[in-house]
């Protein structure tokens, strides 16, 4: 199958085009009636995205029709215009924000959501040290913004090892053509911050990410704050809130950073209830890498079965008979189909939510038993889509001790 590439005079401003968001979803999807996987290990980048990047004929059935604000996106950056995309350091993009990007450098620019001091940001410089991180307002305009080329790769959290999975942006992963080309396990270092001069025993709320307040519950309590917890958007962005408005009753958690970028003092240092608190982040590009054999590599994919969940056990016997370790599954629920009837005429009907199921799985697609695997996959699930096979987060293990 021919991999579209765009025309060479169009790469320094690929969003100038009327037509850039045709472009960018045609060039990220693959489709085949049945897949070979070559048992070679060298695949070139055509051969392994027509085999790897989308599994099955169904997807466009599974998915469901594309969300229109998408449409309503590219018919605002569709004009031609003149928008100056420097950005103020401390206002993240909103969907009215997605205009043709400056001239591609040779600084990465990175998506994420948030502002500035937001633990994203902090995965994205570990991941891509010195490159141009994007605070954005929402996931979703994250992504966005590396399908209409404004960034280079996005950074999404999908799990912490004490809140769990992070069920939006799995859900985002399968709505958008983006491929998973890395990942960054964080720890994560919560400080108790409020503005300079305020004391503990005058604060009445603290406001930060729910999962931040679940994650400093038990702290919260021995500090002997008896106070209001509010939730909001993102961490930094309670700081930022703070700090703007002047609150002298609120205090924040958030990062050490986040203190330092909004002025504010540090009340307590380390307010998280476990030490081993660690988010894991994904990195997202517009294509996916070529995998390779020579470092630890994992793959994650996402599949359904139209006969409800007795497959799943079929389909992990596939991956233990070869001796490939899951690191991860995830139900979510079937958005197209999310029951399933079954008709008994003698004792009525049967409901049964269906789902779909996301796998990690430590092996790299470039590895025949991978390859093997998923094709034995295949025949037991009426859909499967790989959503990347990247690198592995390899680097040592440290508790959360701070920036």
């Amino acid at each position: 199958m021919q991999t579209l590439t765009p025309p060479s005079h169009h790469l320094n401003n690929p969003l100038s085009l009327p037509r850039t968001r045709q472009f960018s979803r045609v060039s990220c999807i693959y489709r085949s009636d049945s897949v070979n996987f070559p048992n070679a290990v060298g695949l070139s980048r055509a051969d392994w995205q027509s085999s790897c990047a989308i599994l099955s004929s169904k997807v466009v059935s599974q998915e469901g029709p594309i969300d229109k604000s998408a449409d309503h996106v590219a018919a605002v950056n569709g004009h031609k215009t003149s928008v100056d995309l420097n950005l103020p350091p401390q206002k993240p993009l909103t969907i009215t924000d997605l205009s043709p990007a400056p001239m591609h450098g040779s600084q990465l620019r990175v998506a994420y959501q948030g502002v500035p001091g937001a633990y994203s940001e902090a995965a994205a410089g570990k991941a891509y040290p010195n490159c141009e991180a994007i605070p954005c307002d929402q996931f979703e305009v994250a992504f966005q913004a590396v399908e209409l080329w404004i960034a280079d790769r996005a950074v999404l959290p999908v799990e912490n090892s004490l809140g769990g999975s992070i069920h939006r942006n799995y859900d985002l992963l399968l709505r958008h053509r983006l491929h998973i080309v890395g990942e960054v396990q964080l720890p994560v270092h919560h400080c108790l911050l409020a503005l300079p001069g305020v004391r503990k025993e005058y604060l009445t709320r603290v406001i930060s990410h729910p999962q931040a307040l679940a994650q400093c519950e038990h702290t919260l309590t021995k500090l002997g704050l008896n106070v209001a917890r509010e939730a909001v958007d993102d961490t930094a962005g309670a700081a930022e809130y703070i700090a703007a408005n002047n609150l002298r009753d609120t205090a924040a958690i958030a990062s050490a950073r986040a203190a330092d970028l909004y002025g504010l003092q540090v009340l307590a240092d380390g307010i998280q209830d476990d030490s081993s608190n660690v988010t894991r982040f994904v990195m997202l590009a517009r294509e996916p890498i070529i995998p390779r054999t020579d470092r630890p590599f994992k793959t994650s994919i996402v599949f359904a079965h139209d006969k409800g969940t007795s497959v799943l056990f079929k389909v992990l016997s596939a991956f233990a008979f070869r001796n490939i370790s899951l690191t991860k599954i995830e139900s979510r629920p079937h958005r197209n189909h999310p029951i399933r009837l079954v008709d008994d005429a003698n004792v009525g009907t049967a409901k049964h939510f269906e789902y779909m199921f996301y796998v990690d799985f430590e092996a790299s697609m470039a590895e025949v038993r991978a390859q093997n695997a998923l094709a034995e996959v295949q025949e037991f699930t009426s859909f499967l889509r790989v959503l990347g096979s990247y690198p592995m987060d390899m680097t040592p293990w440290c508790p959360s001790r701070g920036d």
